[in-house]
């Protein structure tokens, strides 16, 4: 089996939350991607409710893009504590950083229901399976303990 990056991680190393540059590759024709760790709470600690998480899904597809150029996608991990981000080029962790806690305040205070995308039985493979006061509150708690741009000393932005 291939040797996957994030499996190395030393999950009880990190600080979460943070934002971490897991690899950059470049592709055959040269373009070059980079792949985010964007860990929202402490691995083995706590885990967002699947219902929360994928509201938050469906916003930060919306709302990265409206902050960053070159996202490509930004997947929840099955552990249920971050996302994967999925971008075109070189991005510091700062500025994704800046750009996910941007999201996340907009999400905690500004975002209503009518704001969430993909929520009908035609936009969404689980469309009864979001909660919008979830992820305010999540986004709110993440928010309030800050997004460090290190995933191994608290550097928040």
């Amino acid at each position: 089996m291939a040797k996957v990056e994030s499996f190395t991680l030393d999950h009880t190393k990190v600080k979460a939350p943070y934002v971490r540059l897991i690899t950059e590759e470049t592709g055959p024709k040269g373009d070059l991607i980079s792949n985010y760790d964007l860990r929202l709470v402490q691995p083995n600690e706590n885990a967002i409710p699947t219902a929360g998480l994928h509201t938050i899904e469906h916003l930060l597809a919306s709302l990265l893009r409206d902050r960053m150029d070159g996202v490509i996608d930004c997947s929840p991990f099955g552990c249920r504590t971050g996302f994967h981000l999925i971008m075109w080029g070189q991005h510091s962790t700062t500025e994704v950083a800046k750009a996910l806690k941007s999201s996340l305040e907009a999400i905690a205070n500004d975002i209503k229901w009518e704001d969430v995308p993909g929520t009908t039985i035609y936009s969404c493979g689980n469309y009864r399976d979001h909660s919008l006061f979830s992820a305010k509150e999540w986004s709110k708690k993440i928010v309030s303990e800050g997004i460090s741009s290190d995933p191994f000393e608290r550097h928040p932005v």
